[in-house]
């Protein structure tokens, strides 16, 4: 990945976001789930096609855990690529409990056009 990047993120929006040269070339759409207990739910995760092959998109889940733990708090991945991402980074993304997992999902279904 290209040392340009620029990792930002805006809790209002639900969006954290890689930026390089001025553009935003990446992001996760996330929400804050409150119960069963707070967590950061990423639903979608999306890289520019001229950026892809970067490793904007794991940079981008990377932080997306780092800013949890800074919080103390857990990450539900639903979107695919975390789910893949945290499979693969084991010590660096916890397994959410199964309950909480249910919760976000839950949340998602009740309003899928918000996602």
């Amino acid at each position: 990945m290209s040392s340009a990047i620029e990792i930002r993120d805006d809790r209002a929006r639900g969006v954290l976001e890689a930026h390089a040269g001025g553009e935003v070339v990446g992001q996760i759409v996330y929400f804050t789930l409150e119960e069963p207990e707070r967590a950061l739910v990423p639903v979608h995760t999306e890289v520019e096609p001229a950026h892809e092959g970067e490793g904007i998109a794991g940079s981008l889940a990377r932080e997306l855990y780092v800013m949890a733990a800074r919080e103390g708090i857990t990450v539900a991945p639903l979107c695919p690529y975390v789910v893949k991402w945290a499979e693969r980074h084991p010590d660096e993304a916890p397994v959410p409990s199964g309950e909480l997992v249910k919760a976000a999902l839950d949340k998602v279904r009740s309003d899928p056009a918000a996602w």
